[in-house]
């Protein structure tokens, strides 16, 4: 309950603060001083997920429910949670994620809710400090170390972090499944 009413006050407050700086013409780009990368930083920022959302996508991840329904590999199981907590992405094995795909942009310190990929596999990076992930595992759906001796000897994992893309009825049903995740 007390999730739903943070994420809601959160869309409020992003609703309101996109309509103000629309309706006062602020744009990044309309700043002769800003660079080019000062401009697409402020890009990826405002359409990369929110402390909240990425919480939805770690609590979906620990949830039964979705992980029962996904099929038995690593990035099926990633692409469920993604779609079960809201956050459409076309599917792609983990090999093709590895090479970058449209809907993730890549990082290089991780957050949670962020993807950590080796050519074959991925997860979600539950705990980053940790470094601490959660995936389909050799027993099943775990959590492991990404710098294990395992992990490491399968070479240097790529991080990707997760590109909204802004629509109010990706807003509206990524709420329902809030409501659905809570129950």
């Amino acid at each position: 309950m007390r999730l739903r009413l943070i994420f809601a006050i959160t869309f409020a407050f992003c609703a309101v603060a996109l309509c103000s700086s629309a309706a006062q013409g602020n744009s990044p780009a309309g700043d002769s001083h800003a660079s080019v990368h000062e401009v697409r930083a402020n890009h990826l920022q405002s359409a990369t997920l929110s402390r909240d959302e990425r919480s939805l996508i770690i609590t979906t991840a620990l949830h039964t429910k979705v992980r029962l329904r996904s099929q038995r590999d690593c990035s099926h199981l990633v692409h469920a949670i993604y779609e079960h907590a809201g956050f459409p992405y076309s599917y792609a094995p983990s090999s093709e994620i590895y090479a970058g795909i449209e809907e993730f942009q890549r990082v290089k310190k991780p957050q949670a809710g962020d993807l950590v990929v080796w050519q074959g596999h991925v997860g979600i990076v539950t705990k980053p400090r940790e470094h601490l992930f959660f995936s389909f595992l050799r027993f099943g759906p775990g959590t492991d170390d990404y710098e294990a001796a395992y992990w490491k000897q399968r070479g240097r994992p790529r991080f990707y972090r997760y590109i909204k893309q802004l629509c109010t009825e990706c807003d509206n049903q990524r709420s329902r499944r809030l409501v659905n995740v809570n129950r």
